[in-house]
C-alpha cells in the first residue's frame, strides 16, 4: 500500500481542493449508458464471468488516473495511493445477503480474475464487510436486476470520502447492442466533470478494444 503525501501548496489543484473541502463539500454523480456488446462476447469466448471482467475494466481505468487515487493517512493528511483496488459486493442468492471484500488489483486481466475468483470462494460463507481490508480501495457494486436511468450513493461521513464509487445495472438489448447503465460518484475536491467524462469514454474504449 504505497502512497505519496500531497503538498497542497505545490499541487496544481491545491486551491480548488481546499475550497471544496473547507467550504463546499460536493459529490458529483453521473450515469452513462455504455455498450457492453463486445465485453459480453469477450467474456463468453474466454469463459470468464462478466462481473469480475467488468470490475477489472473499471479498475484499470481508475488506476490510470491520479484523480481517482486520493485518500487520507492515519493522521488525516492528504495522500495519493500508488494503486487502488476494488472493494466490491458478492451477492448470495440463497439468503439475499452479501459479502464486501477487496481483491488486490492487477493490470493483468487473467491474474486479477483469478484473484477475485479465489477471494469469492474463500469468503463465500462470510457476510457483511470483511475486517482488516486494505485502505487503498475504491467502491464497486452492481444492480443486475434493473436497468436504471440514474443511481446515487450518499456517503454520510464528514464529506471527505475521496474514492470513486462505481455502480452498474442490468444490460439489455437495444438496436442490436447490449446497453448497460454505468455510474460514478466522485468528490468534487479531486475531480471535475472533465475527469468524469474521460472515465466513461475510456471505459468504453477499453471494452471495445478487447478481442
Amino acid at each position: 500500500m504505497n502512497y505519496t503525501s500531497v503538498n497542497l501548496n505545490e499541487w496544481r489543484r491545491g486551491s480548488l481542493f481546499q475550497f471544496y473541502i473547507d467550504k463546499m463539500r460536493i459529490v458529483m454523480s453521473l450515469t452513462v449508458d455504455v455498450d457492453v456488446t463486445n465485453l459480453k462476447a469477450y467474456a463468453k469466448a474466454h469463459h470468464l464471468d462478466f462481473y469480475p471482467l467488468m470490475v477489472w475494466v473499471v479498475s484499470k481505468i481508475i488506476n490510470a488516473h491520479d484523480e481517482f487515487k486520493y485518500g487520507w493517512d492515519a493522521d488525516g493528511n492528504l495522500i495519493q495511493w500508488e494503486v487502488v483496488s476494488p472493494s466490491y459486493t458478492d451477492f448470495h442468492t440463497e439468503d439475499e445477503n452479501f459479502t464486501k471484500m477487496v481483491t488486490e488489483y492487477s493490470d493483468d486481466l487473467l491474474e486479477f480474475c483469478g484473484r477475485m475468483a479465489a477471494d469469492r470462494e474463500r469468503y463465500k460463507n462470510d457476510r457483511a464487510l470483511l475486517e482488516d481490508q486494505p485502505k487503498n480501495f475504491f467502491d464497486v457494486s452492481c444492480l443486475p436486476w434493473v436497468r436504471y436511468a440514474h443511481f446515487d450513493v450518499h456517503v454520510f461521513d464528514e464529506g471527505k470520502f475521496l474514492a470513486p464509487v462505481v455502480t452498474w445495472g442490468k444490460y439489455e438489448p437495444k438496436d442490436g447492442k447490449l446497453i448497460m447503465p454505468l455510474t460514478m460518484n466522485i468528490h468534487h475536491a479531486v475531480a471535475d466533470g472533465f475527469h468524469l467524462s474521460r472515465f466513461f469514454n475510456e471505459v468504453q474504449e477499453l471494452m471495445d478494444s478487447l478481442s
